[in-house]
């Protein structure tokens, strides 16, 4: 079963994020540019929270924001969860839905190797359940009985 580690190689990409001070607009254009939709937030050099989509359409319905002048360090739930790099997909799927969050940072040792998301959990989930019965399906198939018990002689 795949762990939080395995599913961070195979998404192949690396930690992208934003100064505390940082404004809005411009981690807008650093999420666009890098086709993603989650930002880590840092202040004094360590991750401190998530800023998401979601995060701009409730900061833009709020009177007064100003897409132009808003620091992202100012409408951040500065709040991060982590998983060991260990953990397997059920352990990851029970902290999902338990904590009901979307982003969580994978930890190994002392440093962070990658965020996952809980679509990144489905996806590696149906994958594995997908081999699973490719695998069933090889062992029940016709041509293995044929081969097997009935085989003429």
């Amino acid at each position: 079963m795949k762990t939080a580690e395995e599913i961070v190689q195979e998404k192949n990409k690396e930690l992208i994020s934003v100064s505390f001070n940082t404004p809005i607009k411009d981690a807008v254009i650093v999420m666009l540019n890098n086709k993603i939709g989650t930002i880590l937030v840092k202040k004094d050099n360590k991750y401190i929270g998530f800023w998401t989509e979601r995060d701009l359409l409730r900061n833009i319905s709020i009177k007064g924001f100003d897409l132009e002048t808003a620091v992202i360090g100012d409408f951040l739930e500065a709040h991060i969860e982590t998983v060991p790099h260990t953990d397997n997909i059920f352990q990851l799927f029970d902290k999902f839905i338990g904590r009901n969050i979307r982003y969580m940072l994978v930890q190994k040792v002392d440093e962070y190797i990658g965020l996952i998301s809980r679509g990144d959990v489905i996806r590696a989930s149906l994958y594995e359940k997908n081999e699973t019965l490719r695998e069933l399906n090889a062992i029940v198939s016709w041509e293995y009985y044929d081969n097997w018990r009935w085989k003429k002689e």
